[in-house]
């Protein structure tokens, strides 16, 4: 018996270990080694190389483009010595110069290295082509640098932004955490000519990290515990954000050199250029209302507000067998302020204990909400106050508390998620006094809200 027990545990483990393999290979995650692959592209590097081609070239040079924020990767155990910001910046931003087409980039940043090797060719040919022609052809001038570029990473915040769901129930639970970083690029064109600083731009990228979870933990008797986990991380690649800050600071650099003449005259009456300075002036139009986070003075939100939901609904009372019901919810909303609004609404609410009782509520409800994030498109919100439960027989008072995300998929409409939890002032939603306990109810929430009205 106890040999039977042996292999069925080992059997049992085998299964697990074949399990978790599948559900890898259904989250993407890697389970064999991967072969070397060309690197990848960012947005503006599409759209560097569909810029419109220059009148002509214009030689350029960068010396340093550098890290200059001294920032160190964030560590929770112990010190971490590895820079946060990745040192080849100067390298990227070459890149994109020969991306965007606009430009004939010239070595300068290892400068000595190519003297060294230019003197060294000297050297040679003088050694060892003495009795050869002497009019052998000598080395050509090296080309010099009408503009230099200047700049560099200038900051780089962590954890502008942190946050997460979750929720766990009878040992079953689930939940997403996020964090944002954001780094911070200038760039400036100087003249050679007489050391004039043409043009400086400024841009930002937020670096996302995200990272879900599940977890199932019951115990299925006295002496056997079952536990099972499964989570995923992703972290957004440091050096593909750095590389599109500075594909950007590369185009808004050609596109406001194009507006305000620095590259020349000759591009005024172009149609092509005219296009990508007018979708430039936009976007800059735009971003000047902006603040950190992706966050706007005005508010999104306007005074009024019309909303719908379905709900998941589930009595806590005397009887035993609660069951899980469906219902609905409608009302409107008026807002105080950008966080303070005040809700009126209608709802359906079934209570039912299997093959004992089912009693369906018409509930009108009137609640203070807060919107906690009010300029944000995603706002956490709390809120709480008080109803009637109406039924053929009486009137019954509860109170309500609840919390949700509200994410604005446009500016005037928004998706909800919601959990609210009802108590009564009686214990006698199913006429039934019984305990200590006033009756109860768990609700859960997905609808819309429809903003209309002024800000």
């Amino acid at each position: 018996m106890r040999v039977y027990i042996m292999y069925s545990r080992i059997c049992f483990c085998i299964v697990l270990l074949f399990s978790a393999q599948a559900c890898s290979s259904l989250l993407g995650l890697p389970s064999n080694p991967e072969r070397s692959t060309m690197g990848e592209s960012t947005s503006y590097t599409t759209e560097l190389k569909k810029l419109p081609l220059p009148k002509e070239k214009i030689v350029i040079g960068v010396y340093k483009f550098r890290d200059q924020t001294g920032q160190y990767k964030p560590s929770e155990n112990g010190n971490n010595w590895s820079t946060a910001v990745p040192q080849g910046t100067t390298t990227i931003l070459i890149k994109a110069l020969e991306d965007s087409r606009w430009f004939i980039p010239i070595e300068r940043e290892n400068i000595a290295n190519l003297l060294n090797e230019r003197q060294i060719i000297r050297s040679t040919r003088q050694e060892y082509l003495k009795d050869a022609e002497k009019n052998s052809q000598a080395l050509p001038p090296l080309l010099y640098a009408g503009i230099l570029l200047e700049g560099g990473v200038i900051s780089y915040d962590s954890n502008i932004m942190t946050g997460g769901i979750g929720a766990r129930y009878f040992g079953i639970g689930a939940s997403s955490q996020y964090r944002q970083d954001r780094i911070t690029i200038y760039l400036r064109a100087v003249s050679t000519l007489n050391g004039e600083i043409l043009k400086t731009v400024y841009t930002s990228k937020t670096i996302l990290s995200t990272g879900i979870n599940g977890s199932f933990f019951k115990y299925i008797d006295t002496e056997r515990l079952l536990e099972a986990e499964v989570g995923l991380t992703q972290n957004e690649p440091v050096q593909l954000a750095v590389t599109e800050a500075i594909e950007k600071a590369v185009k808004s650099l050609i596109v406001e050199g194009i507006r305000d003449k620095i590259w020349g005259k000759a591009l005024d009456n172009n149609a092509d250029y005219l296009s990508v300075v007018d979708e430039y002036n936009r976007e800059q139009e735009q971003n000047n209302s902006r603040l950190v986070g992706n966050r706007f003075p005005n508010n999104y939100r306007q005074k009024f507000s019309v909303f719908a939901a379905i709900e998941g609904q589930k009595v806590k009372d005397d009887y035993v067998n609660p069951k899980m019901n469906v219902g609905a919810k409608a009302g409107v909303k008026y807002f105080i302020n950008p966080s303070f609004n005040v809700e009126l609404n209608a709802n359906i609410f079934t209570l039912e204990n299997q093959n004992i009782i089912s009693r369906t509520f018409i509930i009108p409800e009137l609640n203070l909400e807060y919107l906690i994030l009010p300029k944000y498109k995603l706002s956490p919100y709390i809120y709480g106050g008080g109803g009637f439960m109406l039924s053929k027989d009486k009137v019954r008072q509860k109170m309500q508390l609840g919390a949700g995300l509200e994410y604005l998929v446009d500016k005037n409409i928004a998706l909800r998620i919601s959990s609210q939890y009802d108590m009564g002032f009686k214990d006698d939603w199913e006429d039934l006094a019984s305990g200590k306990r006033k009756d109860q109810a768990v609700r859960f929430a997905l609808g819309i809200n429809i903003y209309i009205g002024k800000k």
